[in-house]
C-alpha cells in the first residue's frame, strides 16, 4: 500500500533523513519506533507532504497504491487515502466536538458521505456523540487524542498515520489508545504508528522499523524487534 523508496529530506538543507525505505502493507499495523530527534515526526511530514517552511525532500520516491506522491500536496494525498494525525493533536479548541469533527470531513465529496462518516466514528467513539457540543478544548487530554482520532477518520482513510499518540496520557488513556488502534486495523484502515512507547507499539504491531538519527538501523516483525538485544538495551532497559 505505501513504499517508500530511498528517501532523503533536508531542513534548512540539513540533512535530517537518510535513505529512509519502508512499506505499509493493507491491513497491516506498522511501527515506527526511535528516541527524541530521531527524525519519525520528520517522516511522517513528507509522507503527509507537510513541507512547507525548510523541509523539503532531496532524493527518493513515495507511492501509495502504485501512484507516486511526489510533488502533491497534502489535500491531494488526503484524497488519495491518507490521514495523519500529528503530535500535539492539533484540534481548534474554540469549536466543539462535532464541528471538529465536522471539518475532518471536509474534503468529502457530498454531505450524505459526512454524515455517514460521522454516525461511523461515533459508532467506534460513542463518548463523542455524548460531548458533540462540548468544547474541544474542555476535554481531558486523553479525550483530545481521541478526538483527533476521530476527526482524521472522517476523511475515510485507507491509511491511518498517528504520530505518538500516546504521550502525555495517563496509563488507562494509553491504554484505551492502543486498543482503538487495533480496532481501526480490524476495521480494514492500514496503521503507521510512531511511538516512543516502544514495548506497548511492538506489541501490537505486525511489523517495525527503529530510526534513529534520521536511518532506518532494524526492521523485522514486532516479536523480533522487542527480543532483539539493541531494542531491548536502547528502548525497553533490559
Amino acid at each position: 500500500m505505501l513504499d517508500v523508496d530511498r528517501v532523503q529530506a533536508e531542513y534548512r538543507d540539513i540533512p535530517v533523513i537518510w535513505g529512509v525505505s519502508l512499506g505499509v502493507a493493507a491491513g497491516e499495523i506498522v511501527a515506527l519506533v526511535g528516541g527524541n530527534g530521531a527524525g519519525k515526526t520528520t517522516l511522517l511530514r513528507v509522507l503527509s507532504g507537510l513541507r512547507e517552511g525548510f523541509l523539503k525532500v532531496t532524493r527518493g520516491a513515495v507511492r501509495f497504491q502504485g501512484e507516486g506522491l511526489d510533488g502533491l500536496d497534502p489535500a491531494q494525498i488526503v484524497t488519495r487515502g491518507i490521514a495523519h494525525v500529528p503530535e500535539g493533536r492539533h484540534l481548534f479548541p474554540g469549536l466543539t466536538v462535532r464541528e471538529n469533527l465536522r471539518l475532518g470531513g471536509y474534503l468529502l465529496p457530498s454531505r450524505s458521505l459526512a454524515r455517514e462518516s460521522l454516525e461511523q466514528v461515533f459508532e467506534m467513539l460513542p463518548f463523542l456523540r455524548e460531548r458533540t457540543r462540548q468544547l474541544a478544548g474542555t476535554l481531558s487530554g486523553g479525550e483530545q487524542q481521541l478526538l483527533a482520532i476521530g476527526r482524521a477518520l472522517m476523511q475515510r482513510p485507507k491509511l491511518l498515520m498517528l504520530d505518538e499518540p500516546s504521550i502525555g496520557l495517563a496509563p488507562r488513556m494509553v491504554a484505551v489508545v492502543f486498543s482503538l488502534v487495533a480496532r481501526i486495523r480490524a476495521a480494514g484502515v492500514s496503521v503507521l504508528l510512531v511511538e516512543q512507547n516502544v514495548r506497548q507499539a511492538l506489541a501490537l504491531a505486525d511489523r517495525g522499523y527503529v530510526l534513529e538519527n534520521g536511518r532506518i538501523v532494524l526492521e523485522g516483525s514486532g516479536s523480533e524487534l522487542m527480543e532483539h538485544p539493541r531494542v531491548k538495551r536502547a528502548y525497553l532497559g533490559l
